[in-house]
């Protein structure tokens, strides 16, 4: 029974450890001392997603935010006519649903896995008691709160001003820089992405997505084999991205 109580208590411990590395490397918990963060790491209450399971609903009642430990989790909007609108995609290291925190309102957006992922939830409250603690803790939530403003500046700029084939060169420039490998001028890496998805990205369709994808590689910017695609020249694409 001993050795079971031990093992228990090392499971324990070391599930304690995970979680604080999981907040350490957060913009929002990241200044916090071992002490804080091993009081926040024990209040967490972890949770498992399957790819395409929700994680809330937007216009649902917010009593906290999340945090990715693995996986990747995206916000979206769902228009009147049923297309989405991908808000933006969080990954490993990132915190969600910040703004009910401290708005008190529903959750802004919906968000769902994007891949088999795991993510902690923490209450709002203490939350908010360690923002009231910890000013730097405030302020690293005021750099976030900006940098969302400045996405979503960013995208609606997008949506209103590039046609739907720059909106496709320019997410493949985020995915090249994310997951691709540079040979010279090319970066290669492996589209993960269906049609439907990048669609949901660029605020389009899959058909016109499809026709978008041709066209770039009929004007030699890239070119694709299966899975498999290539920037064939990354200065030129970002050139025609910004047009």
């Amino acid at each position: 029974m001993a050795f079971f109580l031990v093992i228990a208590w090392l499971s324990g411990m070391n599930a304690t450890v995970d979680r604080m590395a999981a907040l350490q490397r957060t913009q929002f918990f990241g200044e916090l001392d071992a002490t804080d963060l091993e009081a926040l790491a024990q209040r967490a209450v972890e949770r498992r997603l399957e790819r395409g399971e929700m994680l809330f609903m937007a216009g649902e009642q917010a009593k906290g935010l999340y945090v990715i430990v693995e996986g990747s989790v995206r916000a979206y909007r769902v228009s009147g006519d049923g297309r989405e609108q991908v808000m933006h995609v969080e990954r490993s290291g990132a915190t969600l649903a910040e703004i009910p925190v401290f708005d008190e309102g529903p959750y802004p957006s919906s968000a769902a896995a994007e891949e088999d992922s795991l993510v902690l939830f923490l209450p709002r409250e203490g939350v908010l008691r360690l923002c009231l603690e910890r000013p730097s803790i405030a302020l690293a939530a005021l750099r976030l709160l900006a940098r969302r403003m400045r996405n979503c500046a960013a995208l609606v700029e997008s949506l209103s001003l590039r046609d739907v084939d720059r909106r496709v060169a320019q997410l493949i420039l985020e995915e090249a820089n994310d997951y691709g490998s540079r040979k010279g001028t090319t970066i290669a890496f492996q589209l993960s992405l269906t049609h439907a998805q990048i669609a949901a990205r660029v605020g389009s369709v899959r058909e016109v997505v499809s026709r978008a994808l041709a066209r770039l590689q009929q004007s030699g910017l890239i070119s694709v084999d299966g899975r498999q695609l290539t920037v064939v020249d990354e200065q030129a694409l970002r050139r025609y991205a910004l047009e």
